[in-house]
């Protein structure tokens, strides 16, 4: 399977993509901020597409090392964007939340940067330090402590969503390292533990866990989103309403085009369409933990999981809050959500999947061309 998983991957990244234009297509009409163009959304995330489908290409045909050497530029960006949310007139705040960098229409999310970033400092430093991968500095505090950094401004920006799949992602790179199984799940408790303490603190994202718990509650104002989805769910059932005849992106379902489209998959295409997403994740993820596992080095084992980790726990977090077995957290679903930051980051992600696919491929064809060598020049 392993010599298919680049195909396979390719497929199902397709797949995904197809999927994602057409639903939205057919609920970026009726969003509130279309700015009385029914195609606003659709030539928008067209252009993001064409931006993304390029940058995945060119991921795919440079060496993966090329990132190993750079990684400090790609950190060193991310900070900066980052700083640049609380800038006035550069960083834009939406709906109490600083995320984005930008000028009206022209506008991305650092953190995308950020979430890159992380993953090629934690595959340069466990490479690096290989041998000192489960000692307390080297292994743990020195890499948390940097990778921390990165966090502690997205959580200033009120993105815990964020913080928590950036930290999610750093324990499982940590884990394939070798880093102190101890110390990780201390670490990992109090994260978590922290989180919530930082919800509790403030009242919007209170008031998410607060639906959760007790969606019937708060079903008309925190709960919205979630009691919406679960009606959108029970009216497509198996076969679906039908492509284009969903209600409740009629304005009944917020963000029906962004964090909440998959409800509008199964309302409109029913169940075995959004079983089909679920699948497709699940090649993506399967597919590309077998091009990590059969990288070349540890850079290219640690990256391939890494990425892999950001995309799979992203879509597992978009499911599970769209039907209701998590908080509401405001994360896309990768390649199907609209926004260009995170379709562009996602496509990244899969070319350096890809090369590091290649680079495994040509590996066994340098190491015969050595040995002929080795046997051929004593005759000469």
């Amino acid at each position: 399977m392993h010599r298919k998983s680049a195909t396979l991957l390719f497929i199902a990244v397709l797949g995904t993509l197809v999927i994602g234009i057409v639903m939205l297509f057919s609920t970026s009409a009726f969003a509130r901020d279309s700015h009385g163009d029914v195609y606003f959304f659709i030539k928008r995330q067209g252009i993001w597409l064409g931006v993304g489908l390029t940058i995945c290409t060119v991921a795919a045909l440079v060496d993966y090392h090329v990132w190993q050497r750079t990684w400090w530029i790609w950190f060193a960006l991310a900070i900066a964007t980052l700083v640049l949310c609380f800038v006035p007139h550069i960083g834009m705040r939406i709906n109490g939340s600083r995320r984005w960098v930008g000028f009206n229409a022209l506008s991305f999310q650092p953190s995308e940067i950020a979430k890159i970033a992380a993953v090629f400092f934690l595959a340069w430093w466990y490479s690096r330090y290989e041998k000192v991968s489960g000692s307390l500095v080297y292994g743990f505090g020195i890499p948390l402590a940097v990778v921390g950094i990165l966090l502690a401004l997205i959580l200033a920006e009120v993105d815990l969503g964020t913080t928590a799949l950036i930290g999610a992602m750093a324990f499982v790179v940590m884990f394939v390292a070798g880093a102190n199984m101890v110390l990780l799940g201390v670490v990992a408790a109090g994260g978590f533990v922290s989180l919530l303490l930082m919800a509790s603190l403030l009242p919007e994202r209170m008031g998410r866990l607060l639906a959760f718990l007790h969606p019937e509650t708060y079903k008309q104002d925190a709960g919205l989103q979630q009691m919406q989805a679960l009606i959108a769910w029970g009216s497509g059932g198996m076969e679906g309403l039908g492509l284009g005849n969903g209600r409740q992106k009629m304005m009944y379902l917020p963000y029906a085009h962004t964090d909440f489209i998959f409800p509008m998959i199964g309302e409109e295409l029913g169940l075995r369409v959004s079983l089909l997403v679920v699948f497709l994740f699940v090649v993506i993820i399967v597919c590309g933990m077998l091009i990590a596992l059969h990288a070349k080095d540890r850079f290219g084992l640690l990256l391939g999981c890494g990425l892999v980790s950001l995309l799979g726990l992203q879509a597992a977090v978009n499911i599970g809050v769209t039907t209701s077995l998590l908080p509401n957290k405001g994360l896309p679903l990768p390649f199907v959500s609209y926004g260009g930051s995170n379709l562009v980051a996602c496509l990244f992600a899969v070319g350096l999947l890809m090369n590091i696919y290649r680079q495994a491929k040509l590996e066994p064809t340098n190491r015969k061309r050595t040995a002929l060598q080795v046997r051929v020049t004593p005759r000469i």
